[in-house]
């Protein structure tokens, strides 16, 4: 009896306890992506998960340099998209605009300015940080005194190679957060020194040395581009592409191997006897030398046959056509420039592919405005000051470190002029644009053009010439039948 009603008793609260626990169900996720198989486990080999200065640790970085130096010095494509990267992104220079309310003012900071730029040759060390951040990830600059420099202000710019912005005693360092190969920052992530080495780690004259020099971050100017938060130096550009430049020259060689190797054979020997047939005996891999237009008697049953060269194969030219335009991808190139080479292309699809190009250009610019022209002009106007009458007495007296400016780059020549120009004087009309921005998108000052403009004009009436009148905007059947008729004739 009394294990009868233990059993009852023990169901009962058995229940309940089961009542009580609820099992959530169980919902899985599946990422294909996330998967490791047999098949995809050697692609994902080298994928990790270090921060981005412990990716981009000092002997990473110094490989890839040395190897995008290498391809850009002797692969022509690697060098042409650089150099057309650089020419494209700087031009001639930058040209500085002021916009305070002073006009005499500001032509006056703006000549005093363009004559220390050409000096110092700003533009030509602008093109080479550009070809540095490509090929190396960054480039570095010092601010400097140069008192030979023919200029009232003796500023200079002096650029650094990425190699001599190390810590060469890196123990001194290890288990500090805040130091970055070459940089120490603040608590705030500001850069507060940098580390540059008196001599190039790759200097055989000058002789191995690990001095360096303590610069203060005032006068260090860092150009490079953070792909990931709390990255603190660059990588070069070219770098998914290194890989492709590799391929691309070894298939060339190869082709180039195969099309000699066929050529340097004039004919050869062969039999369609069988072994130990009727054939005369002839010394294998023997040599005869064939005189031009004589006719020989060949030993009985052989024949003589010529190599046909079958390299390069049809596929040659399609092949680095694809593999060029995924190397220039990676730095938003097109094709047509990275290679030299519209023939492919028709109009609609030349600006189309443009777009994107001059997009990424504008980026750039916009990235050395801020980062280092900026820090240049600042710089320049702290030691103008400091001259008597190079600018006017309110500038020398008053706070004007951050006086609104702006900065003008060359712009980007139409590929159809004439049409380019009937949509600017359409926009005009419509008051859907200003001059300022039209002059500014050709890389010129609106004021100094309007200003020259008046002086022809008034040129022109004295010496009874009439000044050229505005034409009416092409109609737009007119405008697309031309591009049609452009199209056509491309594809033709």
């Amino acid at each position: 009896m009394l294990g009868l009603m233990k059993n009852i008793f023990g169901r009962q609260k058995q229940r309940r306890n089961l009542r009580a626990v609820h099992v959530p169900m169980r919902v899985r996720g599946r990422y294909d992506a996330a998967a490791t198989t047999d098949e995809n486990r050697r692609h994902w080999a080298n994928a990790d998960l270090l921060s981005v200065n412990a990716a981009n640790n000092p002997k990473v970085r110094q490989t890839l340099r040395s190897r995008a130096r290498y391809e850009v010095a002797n692969n022509s494509y690697a060098r042409g998209i650089v150099s057309t990267l650089a020419n494209d992104s700087i031009g001639t220079g930058p040209r500085l605009q002021m916009l305070t309310d002073d006009a005499e003012a500001n032509r006056e900071v703006e000549r005093e300015f363009s004559i220390w730029a050409n000096t110092v040759g700003l533009p030509e060390k602008l093109r080479t940080m550009r070809m540095g951040r490509a090929e190396s990830g960054e480039a570095f600059a010092m601010l400097v005194a140069n008192p030979r420099l023919d200029s009232p202000v003796k500023l200079d710019l002096r650029l650094i190679e990425a190699d001599q912005v190390a810590t060469p005693y890196m123990n001194q360092f290890f288990f500090k957060a805040n130091v970055v190969d070459g940089i120490v920052f603040d608590a705030y992530g500001n850069p507060v020194e940098y580390h540059v080495l008196k001599n190039h780690p790759g200097d055989t004259i000058a002789g191995f040395s690990l001095d360096y020099d303590r610069v203060p971050a005032a006068s260090v100017i860092h150009y490079f581009r953070a792909d990931r938060p709390g990255q603190s130096r660059g990588i070069p550009e070219i770098t998914p592409a290194l890989p492709l430049f590799a391929q691309l020259r070894r298939y060339t060689l190869a082709v180039l191997a195969a099309a000699e190797t066929a050529a340097d054979f004039a004919a050869v020997l062969y039999t369609d006897a069988p072994a130990n047939g009727e054939a005369d005996p002839v010394e294998p891999m023997d040599l005869v030398e064939l005189e031009r237009r004589m006719a020989t008697v060949l030993p009985g049953g052989w024949r003589l046959g010529q190599v046909q060269a079958e390299q390069p194969a049809t596929t040659y030219g399609e092949f680095k056509k694809e593999i060029l335009n995924e190397i220039a991808r990676c730095l938003s190139v097109p094709y047509n420039v990275a290679a030299c080479n519209s023939s492919g292309y028709n109009y609609a699809s030349g600006r189309l592919d443009h777009q994107t190009y001059y997009k990424s250009i504008r980026v750039d610019q916009s990235q050395l405005g801020l980062s280092v022209l900026d820090r240049v002009l600042r710089a320049w106007l702290d030691e103008a000051i400091l001259i008597s009458e190079l600018l006017p007495l309110w500038m020398r007296t008053a706070a004007f470190r951050d006086l609104p400016h702006q900065w003008f780059w060359d712009g980007q020549e139409h590929v159809d002029p004439a049409k380019e120009a009937n949509a600017q004087a359409t926009r005009l009309q419509n008051h859907t644009t200003t001059l300022a921005y039209e002059f500014a998108r050709q890389g010129r000052d609106w004021e100094s053009e309007l200003k020259q403009r008046a002086k022809e004009v008034a040129l022109m009436g004295d010496l009874g010439l009439m000044p050229p009148s505005q034409g009416e905007p092409a109609d737009d059947d007119e405008t697309t039948k031309d591009e049609e008729t452009k199209d056509a004739a491309a594809k033709a």
